[in-house]
């Protein structure tokens, strides 16, 4: 309430200074009333403006009642007291008005008799200060309405957040289950697709291969009989081709990447790009003088660029040109510019549709007549850029030709001294007297690599298991290698064995073989052992014992 409407308080139990005190100032306009007693002043001070209290009135009073009550104000509270004191000037009473003083705070000590003046000049000012107390007090209240307002507020608002949040939660969530429908149902189709591809022509590649060890039983004549061994062969290389290229598009093939010149291998492939293209598809290869070497796995380079250009020859109607032209650039990756290498290979034929380019690089996907292509082309090109850590992009539309763009990234190293004199290939054809043990699981496979040995020259004891191999090694018998298979039941795989081979005999070479590169090749070569990727011919096991066992050097 405003200071002027709050009465001020006269406590003057003795004489008429109570009255006097109220009429002076109800003539001043000031709402003054009088309190018969102490304990009156004390009920009626919450409400008061100010309080005007002869000195006398406190004497003899509890005074920790007044004191508690001044103590106990609001904050913005410091309610105003005018004392009426005497003229008597005494040590005593000085010290004991000085006390009072202490106690409440907010005193005014006006000296009687009393001028009418004075009084009420100082009770206006004491009501002014109440009346600034007041606007505090109520800029407080409004505040905290504000603040409890605005709390209120900023919990509808979270609460609405909090809402939102657990609804957008859920959207992903679901959206998350569609994906992941959507992934699994694309995964069943490639899947699908692989499956059917992969039977497909591993079917054929069978079929040649029984039909052609039947026809070998029941024929004598030697140039039949060779004819059908050509036949065989040539079929098992197709499938050991269709293995490579699923190994790479899925990238658990290991690529032996080294520092090596496009040119180089591009002017290698010459021939090879002759034999594999129409006579009518003409091949024109623009390389730069100072194109930067790069760091590729030179065969399945091979291989990627011999799938463009038979891709580029199909797509072509009668004759047509392959153009490839390479330049070096420079691009910004996460750890900062690196050089790269762009080859593009473009023909000129008929293009591809939007729908077709989305779908080019999947594993079996085709738009050639059934039996003129696997599908795995443009997947292994794809997957051998991933591996080399570069990328594959395409640019093609209906009528105006492909244009497929290998980035390969630059090698660190400068290329190998072309002046290095070649090892030679007269080397002896057999390693006569060594023992190798075979560690191989599976009873064909180790029957047929026992003949492929004892045909090299070599003794050779066999074990269907690392622990029968760790057997035979602890009886004595003379061993000069270790032939192991990677993969192999019992718990305990061939390069564990090797560990534990180079354990108890570190100077016994080891050579390991697989099918499956990628998982084994890392952790075989920090332990600096060959693996022989099967399947292997027999002059590669030869070449492979013979650098293990250090013949022929």
């Amino acid at each position: 309430m405003p200071a002027r409407s709050a009465p001020v308080l006269v406590f003057a139990p003795t004489g008429r200074d109570a009255a006097v005190a109220v009429g002076l100032l109800q003539r001043a306009g000031i709402m003054a009333e009088a309190c018969a007693d102490y304990a009156s002043l004390l009920a009626r001070l919450e409400g008061a403006g100010a309080v005007v209290v002869a000195e006398e009135g406190l004497v003899g009073q509890p005074p920790e009642a007044l004191t508690r009550w001044v103590e106990a104000q609001a904050p913005w509270s410091d309610l105003p007291i005018v004392m009426l004191t005497s003229r008597v000037v005494h040590e005593r009473i000085a010290a004991w008005r000085q006390q009072q003083i202490e106690r409440l705070g907010n005193v005014t000590l006006v000296e009687r008799p009393l001028q009418s003046i004075t009084l009420v000049s100082v009770v206006k000012a004491a009501l002014r200060a109440r009346g600034r107390q007041l606007e505090v007090r109520d800029l407080l209240a409004a505040r905290e309405a504000a603040a409890a307002s605005l709390e209120a507020e900023v919990g509808q608002r979270t609460a609405q957040l909090h809402e939102a949040n657990t609804r957008l939660r859920a959207e992903m969530e679901q959206r998350e289950r569609i994906e992941e429908s959507l992934r699994h149902a694309q995964k069943m189709e490639a899947l699908g697709q692989l499956t059917g591809g992969v039977a497909h022509d591993f079917n054929n590649l069978l079929m040649v291969i029984t039909a052609g060890l039947d026809m070998l039983e029941r024929s004598d004549d030697p140039a039949r009989r060779q004819r059908f061994i050509g036949a065989m062969r040539q079929a098992s290389g197709r499938g050991a081709s269709l293995t490579r290229q699923l190994l790479t598009f899925s990238r658990r093939h290991a690529l032996h990447a080294e520092t090596a010149s496009l040119p180089a291998l591009l002017d290698n492939m010459g021939e090879l790009l002759d034999r594999s293209l129409r006579g009518d598809v003409a091949v024109d290869v623009r390389l730069p003088p100072d194109l930067w070497p790069v760091h590729v796995d030179a065969g399945e380079f091979e291989i990627a660029i011999l799938n463009l250009a038979v891709n580029a020859r199909d797509a072509m109607n009668g004759s047509g040109r392959i153009t490839i032209r390479a330049a070096n650039v420079v691009e910004e990756g996460e750890e900062g510019p690196r050089g790269m290498v762009r080859l593009e290979v473009r023909d000129t034929g008929s293009g591809m549709t939007d729908a077709v380019k989305a779908r080019v690089f999947e594993p079996f996907f085709t738009t050639k007549d059934v039996g003129k292509g696997s599908g795995l082309g443009l997947a292994q090109v794809y997957g051998f850029a991933k591996q080399s850590g570069g990328r594959v992009e395409i640019d093609s539309a209906p009528g105006k030709g492909t244009a497929i763009t290998l980035l390969l990234p630059r090698s660190p190293h400068p290329l190998p001294d072309a002046g290095a004199a070649p090892v030679s290939a007269d080397v002896p054809v057999a390693a006569p007297g060594h023992c190798v043990l075979l560690v191989e699981d599976d009873v064909e496979v180790a029957r047929l690599v026992q003949e492929m040995l004892r045909a090299i020259g070599c003794e050779v004891v066999h074990a269907m298991s690392a622990r029968a191999a760790l057997g035979a090694l602890a009886n004595g018998r003379q061993i000069d290698l270790v032939f192991s298979d990677v993969m192999m039941p019992g718990g305990t795989n061939g390069i564990e064995l090797a560990r534990e081979v180079r354990r108890r005999r570190p100077e016994l070479p080891i050579l390991l073989t697989s099918g499956f590169s990628d998982p084994v090749g890392p952790q075989a070569q920090a332990l600096d052992i060959p693996v022989l990727r099967k399947p292997y011919a027999l002059d590669d096991l030869r070449e492979a014992v013979q650098q293990q066992l250090g013949v022929g050097r």
